[in-house]
């Protein structure tokens, strides 16, 4: 019983610890006026917080537990915390769209039309403006919020996964 609330108390602190930087990280790409773009380098950074947050969980859970975590209580571990951190992100992206920056979809279905544009001159406008509208289709607060925790939950099962297979120490029988 004593594991169960240790473990419980882990996923929580740790998810608010990486809801807590990465609403941070995002804050800051919203002041240099970069959110919306989500460039390759701000999804790597993300990715490497969720990484180290989660890794840094299951050392902890480690100390904690007289030097032993399995594979089970990693993924638990791991995936609780991206669960939660992604509700609370859900939450941060929702105020973001709808009271920071109310433009926000339309600003990133632009920078991404104009970066397609660029980069891919022999389009043609029929075949820009259908990626338009499905980007558009795409873009509701429903749709963004399925994916994102959609998305980080799959992150953190494969972070959990691999980090559980490398710091797993299971008790002895």
């Amino acid at each position: 019983m004593n594991n169960q609330s240790s473990l419980k108390s882990i996923v929580i602190n740790y998810a608010l610890l990486l809801a807590g930087i990465s609403i941070a990280f995002n804050l800051m790409l919203f002041f240099l006026d970069m959110h919306y773009q989500q460039s390759q380098a701000s999804g790597i950074v993300g990715i490497v917080i969720m990484i180290g947050v989660i890794i840094y969980a299951f050392i902890q859970f480690k100390k904690n537990n007289e030097g032993f975590i399995s594979l089970s209580e990693s993924l638990k571990i791991g995936l609780g915390i991206s669960a939660v951190a992604a509700l609370i992100g859900v939450v941060y992206s929702f105020i973001l769209s709808e009271f920071l920056d109310p433009n926000l979809m339309q600003k990133a279905i632009d920078f991404q039309m104009e970066k397609m544009r660029i980069e891919n001159p022999e389009m043609t406008q029929d075949q820009l403006e259908n990626i338009r509208s499905m980007q558009e289709k795409f873009s509701g607060p429903l749709i963004r919020s399925a994916f994102q925790i959609i998305g980080s939950l799959f992150i953190g099962f494969i972070i959990s996964l691999i980090g559980g297979l490398i710091v797993k120490k299971v008790r002895p029988e």
